[in-house]
């Protein structure tokens, strides 16, 4: 695929809002780019979109790719009497972000603004810590409770107002985690036929317990999986000489270990060695933070070898992200690989 047709399709499905359990709007974006490219197509009851490209024929293969189309955002739980909106997390947010943020609210995408008090009226230890979320509140202009019920009904998902857009070298815009990996999996359905069949799966609920990957798993029943994410790139100077979770514009971020999962060995092994023998860079993730729909899918039956590869990202879970298109492309260019050359025998060596 090319540079420009995949950074435009990252950017458009950036603009999405599809908060965990709310996914319908990335469901119905992701289906005129796979319209063409899949033999079968569908979604199953927990909201997973499960496509199949059907193989050559060459293995007997069964291979499961998934990306997660849920984002981390808020939902309303309650109404104030002079019309506001009181919010809970939907998924790993930092406090420390939210005030005074723009939001969009529900389907409409109403306008609104993450409030807080004004500096004024603020005293000195009050500014100095993060204020928590049940202490905030999001306006959209409602005059009263019933205003807001109305505009707002309790269950109604909020998310970040951002636009992506480039940001010099690099692409910035919301929710890369996994918007990034969703890119990925839509640019492998884009190409030829593989040699087995290739179920390419966009999870819901991953970022509230990896719940659609463990549904998928199971009914897939894949001999070998991997799983594309977007990743923490902590690579900016800091106080402490530490090293970083990962870098931008050093290649895909490939998993050892994390907490909801250990890669298979040679798996991992196969997939480096590839790498190297192509000259893709890659990097590996450090340290073993976070979790992956790898994590449910490497549990289900009697067990699937899973590796996951990630496009390194600035500031996920917040209101905007940076990633290099040049990482984005280099996953895509792995995972293709590792794709294209997998075997039974090696399934059955290890």
């Amino acid at each position: 695929m090319k540079h420009e047709r995949l950074v435009d399709i990252l950017q458009s499905l950036s603009n999405v809002m599809s908060t965990s359990g709310d996914e319908s709007e990335m469901r119905r974006a992701l289906r005129p780019l796979l319209a063409g490219q899949v033999d079968e197509l569908r979604v199953d009851s927990l909201g997973n979109l499960i496509t199949l490209k059907k193989g050559t024929g060459e293995s007997q293969l069964r291979v499961l790719v998934t990306a997660h189309i849920d984002e981390v955002g808020m939902m309303v739980v309650d109404h104030t009497p002079d019309g506001a909106l009181k919010v809970q997390a939907v998924g790993g947010i930092d406090d420390r972000l939210l005030p005074g943020l723009n939001v969009c609210v529900g389907k409409e995408q109403l306008p609104g603004v993450i409030g807080i008090k004004a500096i004024h009226h603020s005293s000195s230890r009050e500014r100095l810590k993060a204020i928590p979320l049940k202490e905030l509140s999001v306006d959209i202009g409602a005059e009263n409770r019933k205003e807001a019920q109305r505009l707002a009904p309790v269950g109604t998902r909020v998310t970040f107002s951002t636009q992506a857009h480039p940001l010099g070298e690099l692409i910035a815009g919301k929710a890369f985690d996994d918007r990034a990996g969703c890119t990925a999996l839509v640019a492998l359905l884009h190409e030829e036929p593989f040699p087995f069949d290739l179920y390419g799966v966009f999870t819901v609920q991953e970022e509230v317990g990896l719940r659609g990957a463990r549904v998928a798993g199971y009914a897939v029943a894949p001999a070998v999986a991997f799983v594309l994410e977007g990743t923490i790139a902590d690579d900016l100077p800091k106080k402490e000489d530490v090293g970083p979770t990962s870098q931008i514009g050093q290649g895909p971020v490939l998993t050892v270990m994390d907490r909801s999962y250990i890669s298979a060995p040679w798996l991992l092994r196969y997939t480096v060695q590839l790498a190297e023998k192509l000259g893709i860079p890659y990097q590996f993730k450090q340290p073993g933070i976070g979790g992956t729909d790898a994590g449910a899918i490497h549990l289900t039956r009697g067990g699937v070898p899973s590796l996951t590869l990630a496009v390194p990202c600035r500031y996920i879970h917040g209101p905007i992200s940076l990633l290099k298109p040049a990482d984005l492309e280099a996953t895509i260019t792995l995972t293709s690989a590792a794709l294209r050359h997998l075997t039974a025998e090696q399934l059955a060596n290890n």
